[in-house]
């Protein structure tokens, strides 16, 4: 897909090169030989070009600087990358266009690489490689709370008592007034539990414009290309969301935040993720769109996004890359990033794949029923990063939630996945008592670390002891709702004193 946005005058690439001959850009190793191999080969073309987001005015409310980021990361990009796309277009290379990181999707030859590798707007070109998502384990694991492992339906799940949610409902707070995100497999919209609080479902009608988003531009999948309304082809997307707000209003209380709405961006086909996917979706929660892409709106971004994927190095996600510049854009937006920390425990060292290996992403470990670690659940440190991570655990052993294939279907999955949904739902009932908290992730964050409660844990990882807070394995803890609400409760208390 093309967009049509100003252009400044072109000059021909050719001539840029000629003019720089000790200018070389940056190719990934391997990805000409890949396109040789191939006939040609999926990259992310990035620009030189930053937007300066050290000269955004600190000044306003989060709304205000948001819409001041995004205007300034679409001029960013617009202007230098025009004579990039006037190339494109007249070789007739198909691209797809990104602002929220200065770069172009686009299925490059052998040729066409070697012709822009000398382009001095080009930094680098990258991988843009189709990888399976690391699935959860379906259905019960082991667990000690209960011998089988299996939980019986409950009419309020284990996971969403486990964090205390009821007692914050109790106080009249259920994550009213906050909107929730999740970007995965997708998500079925329809289902009992979560239709009533999908954003874009008045009662008596959809409208998923500005509501929910398609990056998957391909057949492959029973969602097909494009698909214009929410769909889910594989369930791992639904059950997160159902994790967030799900309840039917009867027996199934799965959700942590069930007065919260939510909005959602299907990223994987099929369970198989690329770069680019990643980050069309990080860029339209940042602004979203109608559903033919156009009249951005910043002002309806999601408050906190679920992230229960991961981005590994084969895929094209290696450190310093595209996605940390568009999570960290996210976060600067004032959106809450929460991420799964991965399936590749119990080991230290563990959390290989971004988001979980990024600063910028709030990152959650799983932990059992009974209160112990789950075995599943990656464990850091992450090397060269300098904050631990995870930042937390949450429930996410068996943990029960909707599925995709009927409108009252339930089922357990074990994840860091199911983890991070937990955290997302915990931030939705921060919000709803104390809406300051929009548009300041840190201050969210902060909270959550110091109001977490540490589980038993004997592993030690970076030479750091399981006594000592936070740690490689668990963090600061699982995190308690109804800890971070009386928090919050004190604060209000001292305001009110002084």
């Amino acid at each position: 897909m093309k967009y049509s946005l100003p252009r400044v005058a072109p000059l021909a690439l050719a001539c840029a090169a000629a003019m720089s001959p000790v200018f070389a850009v940056e190719v990934e190793p391997g990805l000409r030989s890949e396109a040789e191999s191939n006939g040609s080969v999926g990259t992310l073309i990035v620009l030189q070009a930053k937007a300066p987001k050290q000269l955004l005015s600190p000044e306003g409310n989060y709304l205000e600087r948001r819409r001041e980021l995004v205007n300034m990361l679409r001029a960013t990009a617009e202007v230098s990358q025009a004579e990039l796309r006037t190339w494109l277009d007249a070789q007739g290379i198909a691209y797809r266009p990104f602002w929220i990181v200065n770069m172009i999707e686009a299925e490059l030859t052998p040729g066409q690489i070697d012709a822009l590798e000398m382009h001095r707007e080009i930094s680098a070109i990258k991988a843009n490689r189709a990888v399976a998502m690391q699935g959860p384990v379906l259905g019960p694991i082991p667990d000690a709370a209960v011998g089988s492992g299996i939980h019986a339906p409950q009419a309020t799940e284990w996971g969403v008592n486990k964090v205390r949610a009821p007692l914050v409902w109790a106080e009249g707070f259920n994550g009213q007034g906050v909107v929730v995100a999740g970007q995965d497999t997708g998500i079925r919209w329809t289902h009992n539990a979560i239709k009533a609080k999908y954003r874009g479902w008045n009662g008596v009608s959809a409208d998923h414009n500005y509501n929910w988003h398609d990056a998957i531009h391909e057949t492959g999948s029973s969602c097909g290309a494009n698909s214009p309304v929410p769909c889910d082809d594989h369930s791992h997307g639904s059950h997160t969301v159902g994790t967030m707000v799900g309840d039917d209003g009867g027996s199934n209380q799965v959700g942590v935040a069930p007065g919260a709405k939510w909005i959602g961006c299907r990223n994987m086909n099929a369970g198989v993720g690329t770069p680019a996917r990643y980050n069309e979706c990080a860029e339209w929660f940042l602004a979203p769109t109608d559903l033919n892409g156009q009249n951005p709106d910043p002002d309806r971004a999601p408050d906190v996004i679920n992230n229960s994927w991961g981005c590994p190095a084969d895929e094209g996600c290696t450190a310093g890359n595209e996605v940390r510049q568009a999570i960290e854009n996210l976060v600067a937006g004032g959106i809450v990033f929460v991420a799964s920390a991965g399936n590749d425990g119990s080991s230290c060292q563990t959390i290989f794949s971004q988001p979980g290996t990024l600063d910028a992403a709030f990152v959650v470990g799983s932990m059992t029923s009974s209160d112990t670690m789950s075995g599943f659940s990656s464990r850091g440190p992450v090397p060269g990063l300098g904050e631990v991570k995870p930042d937390v655990i949450a429930p996410g052993s068996s943990v029960r939630s909707i599925t995709n294939s009927g409108d009252n279907s339930y089922t357990s999955m074990s994840g860091t996945s199911m983890a991070g949904p937990h955290v997302a739902g915990v931030v939705a009932l921060m919000m709803s008592v104390d809406q300051s908290l929009k548009g300041d992730p840190a201050r969210v964050e902060q909270i959550l670390r110091e109001t977490s409660v540490p589980i038993s844990n004997s592993q030690v990882c970076g030479g750091i002891p399981g006594t000592t807070f936070p740690n490689p394995v668990q963090g600061m803890g699982r995190v308690d709702a109804y800890n971070a609400y009386l928090a919050l409760d004190d604060i209000f208390a001292d305001d009110f004193d002084d």
